[in-house]
C-alpha cells in the first residue's frame, strides 16, 4: 500500500468514526438531558435550558412517582402482561412459522398469502372492538394477550430463518424416529435462538410500552398498564404546568421538591429504562436475527 493509499485509508476511518460519534451524540444527548432533568431539583429545573449535569441533584421526583399506589399497581399489571404475553406469543408464532416453512405443506402459497394480506388490510378499530366485546374480553386481563397474540411480521422473520436451515437436520431426525413435535422442540428451536431472541425483544417492547389497548378495552383501574397511567400523568402535569406561570414561580419560591417538568422527565425515564437495560443482553442475537434473509448462499 502506497503512502497516498494509507492517507486515504486513515482519512476514511476518521470520517466514519467522526460520523458515528456525531450520530451517537445526536441520539444520546436528548436522553441524557431527560435523565438530568429528572434528578434535578424542581426550582432549578424551572430555569429551563439543556443541562448536561444536575445542578441541584435530588431523587424526590422518583420517590414521588414510585410512591403513587396507582403506578405501583400498573407496574405489576405491565410486568404480568409482559411475563405472560411474551412466551405465549413467541411459542404460538414459532409453531405457526414452523408449519409454514415446511415444503410439503398443502396450499402453502395460499396460506402465506392469507397471512400477508392481514398485514396490509384490517377490519378497523370498531369491528375489532365489537369482536373483543362479543368474546367477553372487555375489562379482562386476557384482552392484553389474546387479540394480538400473533404478529405476522414476527412470524415471517422466524419462518424465513427456518426455511434457511439445512433440510438434512430434519431428515436425519426422522431417520432416528423423531416426529414433527420432537423435531420442532429439540432440533429446530435450539438453532433458532438468534431470531427467537429478536422476536422476544420485539414482543417485550410491545407489551411494556402498550397503552392504547388499556385505554380502549379496560375501565377498571386495577387493569391499567404502566404506560397508560404514565400517559395520563404526563397529560395532567402538562396541563397543570400550562395553567399559570405564577404557579411555577410560587413553586420555585417555596423550593418544592418536584415540578410538572421534573415529573414529566421522571415518568419518561421510568417507562424507558427497563427496555434500555434489557437490550444490551440480547443485542448480539437481535442484530443476527434482523439480518435474516439479507444474505443468501
Amino acid at each position: 500500500m502506497t503512502a497516498k493509499e494509507k492517507a486515504w485509508n486513515i482519512a476514511g476511518k476518521v470520517f466514519v468514526y467522526g460520523m458515528l460519534s456525531l450520530l451517537f451524540l445526536i441520539t444520546f444527548l436528548p436522553f441524557w438531558n431527560i435523565f438530568v432533568l429528572s434528578i434535578n431539583e424542581a426550582s432549578d429545573t424551572l430555569r429551563g435550558g439543556v443541562a448536561l449535569w444536575p445542578r441541584a441533584p435530588t431523587f424526590d421526583s422518583y420517590i414521588t412517582v414510585l410512591k403513587d399506589p396507582e403506578i405501583i399497581g400498573s407496574l405489576g399489571i405491565t410486568l404480568l402482561r409482559t411475563v405472560v404475553g411474551v412466551p405465549f406469543s413467541v411459542i404460538i408464532i414459532a409453531m405457526l412459522a414452523y408449519g409454514l416453512s415446511r415444503n410439503g405443506l398443502v396450499g402453502k402459497r395460499a396460506i402465506n398469502f392469507f397471512f400477508v394480506f392481514t398485514m396490509m388490510f384490517s377490519g378497523g378499530m370498531i369491528p375489532k372492538y365489537m369482536v373483543i366485546r362479543s368474546l367477553g374480553l372487555l375489562d379482562n386481563f386476557w384482552v392484553f394477550i389474546l387479540p394480538d397474540l400473533v404478529n405476522i411480521f414476527w412470524m415471517m422473520l422466524i419462518r424465513t430463518y427456518m426455511e434457511g436451515l439445512p433440510r438434512e437436520l430434519e431428515e436425519s431426525a426422522r431417520i432416528d424416529g423423531a416426529n414433527d413435535l420432537v423435531i420442532f422442540l429439540r432440533v429446530i428451536l435450539p438453532i433458532c435462538v438468534p431470531v427467537l431472541a429478536t422476536v422476544i425483544m420485539f414482543s417485550a417492547i410491545y407489551h411494556w410500552n402498550s397503552w392504547y389497548d388499556s385505554y380502549i378495552y379496560t375501565s377498571s383501574q386495577n387493569l391499567k398498564t404502566l404506560s397508560s397511567v404514565l400517559v395520563k400523568i404526563l397529560n395532567q402535569y402538562q396541563t397543570g404546568g400550562m395553567l399559570s406561570q405564577a404557579q411555577q414561580m410560587a413553586a420555585s419560591a417555596k423550593r418544592l421538591p418536584v415540578s410538572s417538568e421534573s415529573i414529566r422527565m421522571t415518568v419518561t425515564m421510568v417507562a424507558t429504562l427497563p427496555i434500555v437495560m434489557v437490550y444490551p443482553l440480547v443485542q448480539k442475537y437481535f442484530i443476527s436475527g434482523m439480518m435474516v434473509g439479507s444474505v443468501k448462499d
